[in-house]
């Protein structure tokens, strides 16, 4: 009697699903860049990940800004679009200040991403955004983070405007000029016989964006190395500094979030200082150019 034998297929055990895992490393310019280089954190946290168990190693974004806001951080934009198209599953932070220091929204970007299931963990403060009690921890400590914020912006406002009482002019970089040791402006005579020609020529007739190509024609290039435009003419026509003068405080930051740019229009005190530096142009010259303006 012939013997039936039967194969059994037995089901391949299923592999563990790796957790996708990321890291976002933020520094600002000054003692904070000096202390944790952004080369030090990537290095740090893709360690990190790949050593860990169950982690799938997705990168680490990273971003150097000047401020906390949102749109100040390319990297940061490309890591919640990875979020948004199902790619992440855990962001790896050192502290809710690296996210962002306005609680509004520091708790919109955490709750977009608790809804899309994507967990952050902020290292310093030892919270899983998806936990229990994250959502509230976090709108406790980014308050703190915002106000912090607050005074360090604050307490820089109230020496730049004791400055500007004193007389003291900060960084600035303008055609014509260059900044010595001692924090004086000096007259660079090649830029300055620019600035001339486009006094001159403006009072002799040329509009604005005739100016502008004539220096374009003749291979002269603005300050930042750009083309003109009749916009780059018209703010050397109306800068009071190439004769001799200096207006301090005739733009704001907006607040301590945006630090958006404003057009000091009577909000805050102006500060005139006359003869504050070597003139390019003659008072009676830009007083004239200012009247046809």
């Amino acid at each position: 009697m012939e013997r039936l034998i039967q194969k059994v297929q037995f089901p391949m055990p299923k592999q563990p699903k790796l957790k996708r895992v990321a890291a976002y490393a933020r520094v600002s310019n000054g003692k904070d860049a000096m202390l944790h280089s952004l080369s030090a954190q990537v290095s740090y946290y893709s360690d990190l990940i790949q050593n860990h168990r169950g982690w799938l190693y997705c990168g680490v974004y990273a971003d150097e800004a000047l401020t906390g806001t949102m749109d100040s951080r390319e990297n940061f934009q490309k890591m919640l679009a990875e979020c948004r198209a199902g790619k992440l599953n855990l962001i790896i932070t050192k502290s809710i200040s690296r996210f962002a220091r306005n609680t509004v929204t520091l708790l919109e970007i955490v709750r977009e991403l608790n809804d899309l299931g994507v967990d952050v963990y902020f290292e310093e403060q030892n919270i899983h955004s998806l936990s229990s009690d994250g959502e509230l921890m976090l709108s406790i400590l980014a308050s703190y983070a915002q106000e912090e914020s607050y005074s360090a912006s604050e307490n820089k406002k109230w020496q730049i405007r004791r400055d500007f009482e004193q007389g003291k002019i900060g960084g600035i970089v303008m055609l014509g000029y260059r900044r010595t040791a001692d924090g004086s402006l000096e007259i660079i005579p090649d830029e300055a016989e620019i600035v001339r020609l486009i006094f001159n020529s403006y009072l002799s007739g040329m509009g604005k964006l005739a100016i502008a190509n004539m220096l374009n024609e003749q291979g002269i290039l603005t300050k930042n190395g750009n083309q003109w435009s009749h916009e780059s003419v018209l703010r050397i026509l109306k800068n009071e500094k190439y004769a001799g003068t200096m207006i301090l405080q005739k733009f704001y930051s907006e607040n301590h979030i945006t630090k958006r740019k404003m057009t000091n229009e009577g909000q805050l005190h102006k500060y005139i200082i006359d003869d504050s530096h070597p003139a390019i142009v003659e008072e009676a010259t830009f007083n004239t150019v200012q009247k046809r303006l």
